[in-house]
């Protein structure tokens, strides 16, 4: 099979909740064809895995077909990504903390989930807190962890203002300065981002890792 039609194939597996069918295709896209598996996640399972979430938002599937879905893409992603450590040539060193959520009033994590894997497999340590994550607990946790970036994940824009809300309790509690502030999510945008004071916005999980580097780096210079 060529590359294009292993993509398909690797789409519908996810469609059609074929956990195995998805590893074996990953396997065979980075050993036969050598793609690289950041591209993998971020042109086909990061994609098909939001359309696949619009349609339990529009209840076309329901929760059993999304999880389903999920579970093969979790599948393909745990070879992508035990390839991308084992081809590392020096063992990952860890760049900083994160503190990721969904924001409070939003149950969606798929997005966040493929965020998570990017940041770890980029030499982040990340504290997840998942859904519907209430705006103090990000601080919290930061505090807790003593992180150096909360990333906040929202996925309706009836919980945009959820992100919103965090860089304000910072601001309140005289501890904005002591965090990068970066924002994702369907409904986001940098001029929401601007909008709000986050310190940077990501419109892909391949971006947003990309972005925590370049930032921390900005901040050490």
């Amino acid at each position: 099979m060529t590359m294009e039609s292993l993509f398909e194939a690797l789409k519908r597996s996810l469609e059609e909740y074929e956990p195995d069918k998805a590893k074996e295709i990953a396997q065979e896209l980075i050993t036969v064809h050598q793609v690289d598996p950041l591209k993998v996640i971020d042109d086909v399972l990061s994609p098909t895995m939001e359309e696949i979430g619009e349609k339990f938002d529009r209840m076309d599937i329901f929760l059993p077909e999304l999880m389903g879905a999920a579970e093969a893409m979790q599948a393909a992603t745990s070879i992508l990504t035990e390839y991308i450590r084992k081809s590392t040539t020096q063992r990952l060193e860890r760049k900083a903390k994160v503190v990721l959520g969904t924001v409070h009033g939003d149950i969606h994590e798929i997005g966040k989930n493929i965020v998570k894997i990017m940041l770890e497999v980029s030499g982040f340590e990340v504290f997840d807190l998942g859904k519907d994550v209430p705006s103090i607990q990000f601080i919290e946790k930061a505090n807790e962890v003593n992180a150096d970036v909360i990333a906040l994940s929202a996925l309706m824009t009836t919980t945009m203002m959820s992100q919103k809300e965090v860089i304000e309790l910072l601001e309140a509690l005289g501890k904005r300065d002591n965090y990068l502030v970066i924002i994702g999510g369907a409904p986001t945008t940098a001029s929401w981002q601007e909008e709000i004071g986050a310190d940077g916005w990501a419109e892909t999980a391949v971006g947003a890792a990309k972005l925590a580097t370049k930032l921390l780096e900005e901040r050490a210079k």
